[in-house]
C-alpha cells in the first residue's frame, strides 16, 4: 500500500504519483560485449604499461646519463674547490672533449661505447663495450682524444690571444700538459695503446719519461701511488714480454702500413702538445 504524502496546499493529501514504467533491459550479449569491451580496454593499457615498465630500458638510460653528467658535475665541484669555478668548469670541459674524441672515433668504428664518466681529481674515461674492428683501429681511437683535447686547448689559446686574457693562456697550458701526459708511451696512457702498435721498445721511453713525472712531483702524494699502482699493474707485463723477445699480437696482426701512420700521427701530435704547452707556459 503507498503511504500518502503531504500536498503542496496546507491540510489537503493527494496519492503519490505512479512509478515510471521499468526500463526494457539489454540483450545478455549487448552487456557482455560492453563489459568484454571494457575489460579488453582495460587490459591494452595495462599490457602497454607492463611491457614498457618491464623493459626498465628507460631506467637504465636514465641512469647512465644520470651517472655520467653527475660525476662532470662532481668533478667540476672538485676543481672549484682549488682552483675557482672558472677554471674548474674549463678543466672538465677539456677532459670532456678528450673523452668525446675518443667516443667519436669508437662510434665511427661501429664499436658500442658509454658514455664519458669522470673520477673527481683523477681521470675520465669511456669504455667500449666491444672490441674495435682491428688493434689498428684501437689505437686510432686512443690517440684521437689527445689529437681532440689539443684542439680544445688550441681554441683555449686563439681566445687568449684575442682577448689578451692571460686565464685562457693558463687553460691553453693545462689542455697542451694533460693531452701531451697521456701521450706517454707507456699503458694505460694513451700513448701506451699506439705505442703498443708501433714498436714495444717504446715502452722503455714511457719508462724513463714516468719516473722523471714522478720525481718532479714527488711520491708525498695518495695520486703518485695510485699512479705507480696502475702502471705497475698494467705495463710491467708487456716490459716483462719484450724482455723476453716476445712479440705482441696486436703488432703481429698491424700491417706496416697503418704502423707507420699511427707513428707519424703520433709524433706529430705530441710535437704540437710541446710546442703548444712551451708557448702558452711563458704566457700564463
Amino acid at each position: 500500500m503507498h503511504e500518502q504524502r503531504p500536498s503542496q496546499t496546507d491540510g489537503e493529501y493527494q496519492p503519490p504519483p505512479p512509478f515510471p514504467p521499468p526500463k526494457p533491459k539489454a540483450k545478455g550479449w549487448r552487456n557482455a560485449g560492453g563489459t568484454a569491451a571494457g575489460i579488453g580496454l582495460l587490459a591494452a593499457k595495462f599490457k602497454t604499461l607492463l611491457a614498457f615498465l618491464l623493459t626498465f630500458k628507460w631506467i637504465f638510460l636514465g641512469g647512465k646519463f644520470l651517472l655520467s653528467f653527475g660525476s662532470i658535475f662532481a668533478s667540476i665541484w672538485f676543481y672549484a674547490l682549488f682552483y675557482g669555478w672558472k677554471l674548474g668548469i674549463v678543466i672538465v670541459l677539456l677532459v670532456l672533449v678528450h673523452e668525446i674524441g675518443h667516443w667519436l672515433a669508437f662510434r665511427a668504428f661501429g664499436t658500442p661505447v658509454s658514455l664519458p664518466y669522470f673520477i673527481p681529481g683523477f681521470a675520465a674515461f669511456v669504455a667500449p663495450k666491444a672490441p674495435p674492428p682491428s688493434p689498428a683501429h684501437g689505437a686510432f681511437a686512443a690517440l684521437m682524444g689527445p689529437i681532440t683535447g689539443m684542439a680544445a686547448s688550441g681554441v683555449c689559446f686563439a681566445y687568449g690571444v684575442a682577448t689578451n686574457n692571460h686565464f685562457w693562456f693558463a687553460a691553453a697550458y693545462i689542455g697542451f700538459f694533460l693531452n701531451l701526459f697521456q701521450l706517454i708511451p707507456l699503458v694505460p696512457f694513451d700513448g701506451g695503446r699506439v705505442a703498443e702498435i708501433i714498436d714495444a721498445r717504446l715502452f722503455w721511453v714511457g719508462l724513463v719519461v714516468f719516473a722523471l713525472f714522478l720525481a718532479v712531483i714527488g711520491l708525498h702524494s695518495p695520486f703518485a701511488w695510485l699512479l705507480l699502482l696502475i702502471v705497475g699493474v698494467t705495463a710491467l707485463p708487456r716490459i716483462r714480454a719484450a724482455l723476453r723477445g716476445e712479440i705482441s699480437p696486436v703488432l703481429a696482426a698491424t700491417p706496416v702500413r697503418a704502423r707507420v701512420s699511427l707513428a707519424l700521427g703520433y709524433f706529430m701530435t705530441i710535437a704540437v702538445g710541446a710546442i703548444g704547452a712551451g708557448v702558452t707556459m711563458s704566457l700564463r
